[in-house]
């Protein structure tokens, strides 16, 4: 009897030959056809890799093995995502500087990388927590700086007062509450640097046409980018010189305008409050203050206002309206001011319901019907202008230009677009994170650190890096203070660091030249690997990391670094994998580490087990109990080949056809799911070849084996296993006589002749009479042609409660079923 897989010494066995032999280092000179591959890096916000972090890495792997031996030059690198609020948090829990824990969290999780199997080219391997990694993420801001597109202002910011910090608009959850956290973010005004992503708006939404991106996470960008063409209206104010300027899309409605709105926080608020109205709208301004976006524009909250005493002055209809203050309006979409048309939109309906406000139609659906008199509810659509002097009559949706085109010739207005998209704000107060290299001098300003001193080093010592509510940089007074590099006075460093999506949008960049300490990256090496071919994670970074991504890219495009714009061209994401149908989590303790199941299965076990439990973009259950099923299949192969490796290539013998049919089906299947990524059901139908494999055997006396057929089957067995399965393929590979590895091998190929099966027709006699005719496939073994036969129905009837005694069979042509 053959033992089983010997995995605890060929696994370490073969991740010595690769690393020594320098296997999976990438050469880029190479002529063969690059593809680069690249799942998003590792995040050592805790000291352990988890099953959910395998299933994007061996994926990957499994994917970019597979294109390895189809010829492809593939770079597969790795690295650490290494700084920001998890590393920070998990330091303060341990109670240690986050320089050691990260550390040591990397040197752990690092290791655990190199047991999965990954071809990973760690050459290249990048931190973006070392200097030589976040001198370059300084000069990606400065880059910013030098073109305008990095600013600084105070602005209402979202705010988490559990971590301490400001986060970006893609960093709240749509229930308002933190990412990273969980808990409720508050607004607070304050002093940031933000990155002008709105500059590229229209740029971002036009390069989504362009990739292979899974359409829900275009949906995704596009919609949270928000493109709205509509028209720019400047409105009086009675008794002063002051205008308001609003954006609509429904400009047709203007002489329907019964009320202004502005946001709590618009700058006008103070100037256009009246004497007698101050100490109401103060405390409304104070208390909206403390209610989070979410809150402030759900649908179904009760509409809350407080009128400032001023009015506006309609442009056209020259109508006085009252201006109110609401917080169902944001300062930062579109002017942070509305004219509120309360016949024609549901949220102005119900806020003047409210208030005793007018209601005005001014637009009645195409068919006439009148209803001014106990309206229920706004009317939304497009339909006929009335009640608006000379524009009575016109279709809606002409009637918005035909409004527009009046007020741009009273300048008063004009076409306008507007974006739901924010600039990005990338200023975090926090220790943990790339220095922003600015000073600040009271002479000269703000001033950008030169190039030539980058990096501006993040203190490691004499830093109380606990959060306070502002950044612990700001108490560092060796930091702190500095010298200005344009007049050479006192000056103050900028105490905050870099949002850590600021790292992570050009790492694909850094790969391809980790080590260039001059340069950032190589542009001659970028143009020729970039974009990323595959990119592989989670869907939840749509409206982060890959919007920002794409942002950086298009920057470096236009700064003649780069001659294209999109870093990923194709894009998949994860499923979720759960445990006993619940979503894996700390809290829940029902995370599981891959290391105690490659310490009892071997590594290739769990790497097909995890790709086996589920469609990869859909996710899976885990189950211990499914690992035993790959666990017999693994060994399975093992055995067989360990069995008939020798059998002699020149020993002539019977091959049967259904193998052969299989072995070519098998590898078409095959092929295609790990295209398409399917890697579960490519094991299913390498699972059905080795069963075919050892029927073959089983039923075949060993000196009638045909040689050749089983040397060339188990050789495709292999090389369409090795993807998952790399150290057990390896040895094996070895085992049968090949001196290089088996990843320098070309994939199998098919015969689609082979597919076709051939039918006969098998005539069916019990006890001598005919029964029965069956169409099946010609070469069936014997065993698979009774289970057929016995099922036939017309049988089933006539030995129905008999005892069958033998079934004779004349392959191919006649089956008879002995009963008494």
């Amino acid at each position: 009897m053959i033992d089983n897989f010997p995995f605890k010494d060929i696994d370490p066995k073969w991740q010595k030959i690769w690393e020594e032999k320098g296997e999976h280092h990438t050469d880029f000179d190479s002529s063969k056809p690059k593809l680069y591959c690249l799942v998003m890096f590792n995040y050592p916000s805790g000291d352990k890799l988890h099953i959910g972090h395998c299933w994007n890495y061996w994926a990957a792997d499994i994917w970019a093995r597979f294109k390895k031996m189809h010829g492809f030059n593939v770079f597969e690198p790795m690295g650490f995502d290494a700084f920001g609020l998890p590393a920070e948090n998990y330091a303060i829990k341990k109670g240690i500087h986050p320089a050691i824990s990260t550390h040591e969290n990397v040197t752990f999780i690092r290791n655990q990388l190199k047991r999965l199997g990954c071809m990973y080219d760690w050459q290249r391997e990048v931190d973006s927590s070392q200097p030589e990694y976040y001198k370059w993420t300084q000069w990606v801001f400065l880059q910013l700086y030098k073109r305008g597109l990095a600013y600084q202002k105070d602005s209402p910011l979202n705010w988490c007062p559990d971590c301490m910090t400001v986060l970006a608009n893609e960093q709240v959850l749509s229930d308002g509450t933190c990412e990273r956290c969980g808990n409720l973010v508050v607004q607070r005004s304050m002093k940031q640097w933000f990155f002008k992503i709105t500059d590229y708006a229209d740029r971002l939404l036009e390069g989504l046409d362009r990739i292979q991106w899974p359409p829900n996470t275009t949906a995704i960008q596009k919609e949270w980018i928000g493109k709205s063409v509509g028209t720019s209206i400047v409105f009086g104010i009675k008794g002063s010189s002051e205008t308001l300027e609003i954006f609509t899309t429904r400009a047709d409605t203007l002489f329907g305008v019964t009320y202004m709105v502005l946001s709590p926080e618009h700058p006008l608020v103070e100037k256009l409050t009246t004497q007698g109205q101050k100490e109401q709208v103060q405390a409304y301004v104070d208390a909206a203050a403390h209610a989070t976006e979410i809150e402030r524009t759900a649908i179904d909250r009760e509409k809350t206002g407080v009128f400032t005493g001023s009015y506006a002055i309609n442009p056209l209809s020259g109508e006085e309206v009252p201006i109110w203050i609401a917080d169902f309006v944001i300062a930062t979409y579109g002017t942070g001011a509305v004219m509120a048309v309360p016949a024609h939109d549901q949220r102005d309906f119900e806020f003047a319901h409210r208030f005793g406000l007018p209601i005005r139609v001014v637009i009645r659906p195409p068919d006439g019907t009148v209803f001014e008199e106990g309206m229920q509810k706004a009317y939304t659509e497009y339909g006929v202008m009335v009640n608006s002097a000379d524009f009575d009559g016109y279709p809606g949706d002409a009637g918005w230009k035909a409004v527009t085109e009046k007020l741009i010739s009273m300048k008063m207005g004009g076409f306008s677009v507007n974006y739901h998209l924010r600039d990005w704000s990338i200023s975090r107060q926090r220790y943990w994170g790339a220095p922003i290299p600015i000073v600040h001098c009271e002479k000269c300003g703000v001033v950008p650190v030169p190039e030539k001193d980058l990096p501006v080093l993040l203190p490691k010592e004499d830093v109380d890096f606990r959060p306070k509510g502002q950044s612990p940089l700001a108490t560092c007074m060796e930091f702190i203070n500095t010298t200005c590099p344009s007049c050479g006075g006192p000056a103050k460093r900028d105490q905050d660091t870099m949002d850590t999506f600021v790292c992570s949008s050009w790492y694909q960049f850094r790969y391809l030249s980790a080590r260039y300490p001059d340069r950032a990256f190589d542009s001659e090496i970028a143009n020729r690997w970039m974009p990323v071919d595959q990119y592989i994670g989670g869907i939840e970074h749509a409206r982060g990391h890959l919007l920002y991504s794409r942002f950086v890219t298009k920057v470096f495009h236009d700064a003649g670094l780069i001659a294209f714009d999109e870093p990923f061209q194709r894009l998949i994401h994860q499923g979720i994998i759960t445990n006993k149908g619940e979503k894996m989590a700390k809290r829940r303790g029902n995370v599981v580490l891959p290391d105690e199941y490659m310490d009892k299965y071997g590594t290739d076990v769990i790497r097909t087990y995890t790709m086996f439990m589920g469609d990869f973009q859909q996710g899976g259950d885990w189950s211990d109990e499914g690992i035993a099923g790959i666990d017999r299949f693994v060994n399975r192969v093992w055995r067989w080949a360990m069995q008939y490796k020798d059998v002699p290539i020149d020993q002539p013998g019977t091959f049967s056809e259904p193998v052969h049919r299989i072995q070519h089906a098998t590898v078409k299947a095959v092929t295609e799911d790990l295209e398409r990524f399917h890697f579960n059901t490519a094991v299913s139908r390498m699972m059905e070849f080795t069963n075919e494999l050892y029927h073959y055997t089983n039923e075949t006396p060993r000196d009638q084996l045909h040689g050749a057929k089983i040397r060339e089957a188990l050789e495709t067995l292999l090389r369409i296993l090795a993807p998952y399965c790399p150290h057990l393929c390896e040895e094996l590979w070895s085992q049968i006589g090949n001196p290089n590895s088996i990843f320098h091998q070309s994939w199998p190929s098919y015969d689609e002749s082979t597919l076709a099966v051939r039918t006969i027709t098998m005539v069916v006699q019990v006890n001598g009479k005919v029964r029965d005719r069956l169409e099946i496939p010609a070469g069936l073994p014997q065993t698979e042609v009774e289970k057929v036969v016995v099922a036939s129905e017309k049988v089933q009837n006539i030995i129905r409660g008999k005892t069958v005694r033998k079934i004779v069979i004349v392959p191919d042509k006649l089956a008879n079923v002995v009963v008494s």
